[in-house]
């Protein structure tokens, strides 16, 4: 009996350990921003995925293909979105947003960020966990949710 509950005991304190360190993690960390105009390139862990890299096969997911609707409307369709996605928008600028999601049970936080790049009328777009390696698709699978429902509400302008 003794025993047990000495182990339980530790088991108890190494998860509560775990989550105090990820979730110093998680405020610690920041969103990667704009490095010379363009999306950062994914580390080279499993939980990031950006369109603005075609060359980092790994991480590649195709941007988002938008008609010519003004820079302020699709960003603010683009917030509506996130939104219902459960996202919070943190920061915008004239063609980039910055948003980030937070998991229900540990509150892993999630950072989310688009950039209009009007040339060739596509959206870039960068999801990745702040701690972690692999994230099990999570942010390709929210990727490909922000693209199905940004589409459907294109659409139906």
């Amino acid at each position: 009996m003794k025993t047990t509950i000495n182990r339980s005991t530790i088991l108890i304190s190494l998860i509560l350990i775990i989550i105090v360190v990820f979730t110093g993690l998680n405020m610690r960390a920041k969103v990667a921003g704009l490095t010379d105009g363009i999306l950062s390139q994914c580390p080279d862990k499993a939980n990031c995925v950006c369109s603005e890299h075609m060359n980092d096969s790994r991480h590649y997911v195709e941007p988002i293909s938008f008609t010519q609707n003004s820079p302020a409307y699709t960003l603010s369709l683009l917030h509506e979105v996130i939104q219902e996605l459960g996202g919070t928008v943190q920061a915008t600028s004239e063609n980039y947003l910055a948003a980030t999601f937070t998991s229900a049970i540990f509150r892993f936080v999630d950072d989310l960020e688009v950039r209009l790049d009007l040339a060739d009328n596509v959206i870039h777009i960068r999801s990745a966990s702040r701690v972690g390696y692999s994230d099990l698709g999570v942010n390709k699978k929210r990727v490909e949710s922000l693209r199905a429902l940004f589409n459907t509400k294109l659409v139906g302008q």
